[in-house]
Parts: C-alpha cells; structure tokens; sequence
C-alpha cells in the first residue's frame, strides 16, 4: 500500500506552540472568543509535520464567516521536527489518543478537523474519541483518503530504503531534489517507515457512524486513493455527508489551498432528507 511524502520532515521555521506538544499554532487566536468562532485542527499526512498545513493557515487568514477569525492549529506527531528527540509512534490508535488529550482542553469553541490521508483516519479515530466524550466536532474534513473499512493493508514499511523510496515517488509529492539527497533521507526515512506501518496496520473498529458531518475531497487522478474510495465515507456518517474531486494526483491539495479553505469556513453538509411514501 502507498500512502504519502516526507515533504514536511525537513527543517522549518518554527510554528507557535499551543500549550501542549502535540498542538502548533499556525494562526493565532482571536484577541475574544466569539461565537460560533471555529477551531480548525490539521492532521498531517505520513512523514508529515504540522508545518505542511502553513499554506492552509493563509488562506484560511483571508476567508471569516461573518467577520469572525478563525485559529488554525496543525498536530505535530512524536518524531519529527522538533519533537525528534520522541520515540516515533507507529500505532495509529496510539496517534489519535495523544492528539485526543490534547484537543479536550480546546472545545470551548467548534472544533473543525482536517486530515490528509493518513491524517484523515487519524482525524477520524479522534473524532470517535471526541463524540465518545460528548465533544463532538462540528465537522469532519477528510482528504485523499480511503473510507475506513477500505484501507488496504500492506508491507511497504518492510522494504529496504530503495524500495520505499520508489514508493515515495509513487505518491508524486516530494522534490526529486530531496529524493536525490541522502542527507536528508537519513532524516526523512525512519519518519515515513513508522508511519507507513501506522497506516498498514491500521484495522478499523466497527461502531456507530459519527453524528459528525463528514466532507470528501479527493484528486481525480490520485494513484492511491479512487474516486469510490472517497465516497465511501458517506457510510461513516449519519449527519450530512458531501464529496468533492478536484484536479490533480494524491497531493492536489498543493494547488488548492484556497478551496480548501474555502470548505473549513464554509458550513458543513447538511443530512438529506429521504421522501418516504
């Protein structure tokens, strides 16, 4: 199974941290609360870091509902980026439950999750967690991923370092620059195993729908994740549901940065009503 780039191991400017390891801040706080204020939450993708959700945060910084700001945080997983002095977590479970406790403390305001293939399932897994609590996010935004009953597994985490570079490329989302440098593969590489073996071992638990509105996007030439793949999250809601397919492979959100902002503004899908009779 492939699944995503080490884009964002590699050094970056340092975001704010939000008062705990997990959390950075991409774009500050309103000086006041106001309501109906949303907290949006990113979740990277494999070999990702929080950085990788910058572009986000700027576009996001030129869109508000009704005058109102929103904060943008990204998760900064254990392993990576300044927090790779931390063991790496390969269990995807594990990753959502550390990114749980850390949210728990933020839900004085809607929180809206995004997540971007692995980031998806890891967004998911806490929104479960969440509604478990009666914390319920406002909205659920999952991008280039499979629905969770359909995540392949896989043994790409068990290739030597060729061979999970020849995957890496697969995915189309990393420099061939970086590719070429082993430097920065002797950084980079560790990060992505773990998570791919994260990804690849990932089962899904069986349990209710979220109550939580669920919005798909996905590229229409994504090599990883189909078009179908992405409609099946439908099944995983039983609030509204909506599915948009963009230009461009696994990475389209590269050059969609404003319409992505655009859907973690906007309000989320509605349910459909069902005639009956």
């Amino acid at each position: 199974m492939a699944c995503d780039a080490p884009t964002a191991t590699l050094p970056r400017p340092r975001s704010a941290p939000a008062a705990d390891p997990w959390l950075r801040r991409l774009r500050p706080a309103p000086a006041q609360s106001t309501a109906g204020t949303a907290r949006v939450v990113c979740f990277p993708h494999a070999g990702g870091g929080a950085g990788t959700y910058r572009p986000l945060a700027t576009a996001v910084a030129a869109r508000t509902v009704g005058g109102r700001p929103h904060e943008v945080l990204a998760v900064q997983y254990p392993g990576r980026n300044d927090r790779i002095r931390e063991a790496r977590v390969e269990d995807l479970a594990t990753l959502a439950a550390g990114a749980h406790r850390a949210l728990t403390a933020l839900t004085d305001r809607p929180l809206v999750l995004l997540g971007h293939s692995m980031g998806a399932l890891v967004a998911y897994e806490v929104a479960r967690l969440l509604e478990r609590d009666g914390l319920a996010p406002a909205h659920l935004i999952v991008s280039g991923a499979w629905a969770p009953s359909r995540v392949p597994g896989g043994t790409v985490h068990l290739r030597d370092d060729d061979g999970l570079i020849d995957e890496i490329r697969r995915t189309r989302g990393t420099d061939q620059r970086l590719l070429d440098n082993r430097d920065v593969l002797a950084m980079a590489l560790p990060v992505v195993r773990s998570d791919y073996k994260a990804m690849e071992t990932y089962r899904h638990r069986p349990g209710p729908p979220l109550a939580t509105p669920v919005t798909a996007l996905t590229g229409d030439r994504d090599p990883l994740v189909t078009v179908a793949d992405a409609a099946a999250w439908q099944t995983r809601t039983s609030a509204g549901f909506r599915l948009r397919v963009l230009p461009g492979d696994h990475f389209y959100l590269t050059g969609h940065w404003a319409q992505l902002a655009d859907h973690l503004v906007s309000a989320p899908p509605r349910p459909v009503a069902v005639a009956v009779g």
